[in-house]
């Protein structure tokens, strides 16, 4: 079984990007873009552009604007699973983009943290041999119990589990222990070297990836422009350098990596040449706007 399961979420984004320093109080120019995104729905997206045939998304989205979410998903090759939710809007995430490319957030969670385990059916499974979740739906008490439905429901199939711990902001919000004890039954974990480093207290990445690696069999730390490191079973296995590009946004560098991951881990790949083809992933995101192929 190769398919593709993401349980995650579905946004719209507001990307705003500016070069001079914001004026408070006043204006400041900016070029302003709304576009589909969403960490689950990116990891999606890249995973069918690098291959994966049959890759689905569950998620919840409002009525207003579910079709043209989904619309976009079918475009880009994956099954959406969309719930409609006709009491709350899509979640909408304002992304800052400043002139060195890097992006700070405002999140409106909407209708993503009201993911239940209603919508959940281990049905969903069937042709599926990996399942990855988006570590976003663990800061409500109703979508982490969906998460981790989905998740027990995949571990009595046979398939595989990944997660992303999708914000270090929401996770000091939530509590570190909260979270690390989400992470039993997690086959790969793929934090970036803030979340890796808040979750063990450790400044080295590298220190912080073994010490994740010795409860979740396989950690994979991204580093941004350092490029990623992968851990296994306690021990550092690789170190893969970045990709050179043309940075003009690195919203959703993090979801192809994972994206570009778990399509070639899927393929056969060890975890060295997945790692790689994340790393070109992600190198090909930040010369993109936005968070999609």
């Amino acid at each position: 079984m190769t398919g593709l399961l993401v349980v995650g979420d579905v946004v719209t984004d507001v990307v705003a990007r500016y070069s001079a320093p914001l004026s408070h109080g006043t204006d400041t120019p900016a070029t302003i873009r709304i576009l589909p995104g969403g960490a689950g729905s990116n990891v999606a997206c890249w995973a069918a552009y690098r291959g994966c045939r049959d890759v689905r998304l569950l998620a919840r989205a409002g009525v207003a604007d579910l079709e043209w979410h989904a619309a976009r998903l079918r475009t880009a090759g994956v099954r959406p699973l969309l719930v409609p939710d006709d009491e709350v809007p899509t979640a909408t995430v304002v992304a800052l983009v400043d002139r060195t490319a890097e992006r700070t957030f405002l999140t409106d969670s909407g209708a993503v943290l009201r993911l239940c385990p209603a919508d959940w059916s281990p049905d969903l499974l069937e042709g599926v041999g990996h399942l990855h979740l988006s570590g976003y739906l663990l800061f409500s008490g109703t979508s982490r119990a969906t998460a981790l439905t989905a998740m027990s429901a995949a571990r009595k199939a046979g398939v595989t589990v990944s997660m992303d711990p999708a914000s270090a902001g929401f996770i000091r919000e939530r509590g570190v222990e909260r979270l690390l004890s989400d992470l039993d039954g997690v086959d790969v974990l793929l934090p970036n070297t803030d979340e890796a480093r808040l979750l063990t207290g450790l400044p080295d990445p590298a220190d912080a990836a073994v010490k994740l690696s010795r409860s979740v069999p396989l950690t994979v730390v991204t580093l941004g422009a350092g490029g990623a490191l992968v851990a296994e079973a306690g021990t550092v296995t690789a170190r893969l350098p970045s990709r050179a590009a043309q940075v003009l946004d690195t919203t959703g560098a993090g979801d192809a990596f994972t994206g570009a991951f778990l399509a070639a881990r899927l393929a056969g790949a060890d975890a060295r040449t997945a790692a790689e083809e994340g790393c070109r992933a992600g190198a090909e995101a930040v010369a993109l706007i936005g968070g999609r192929p």
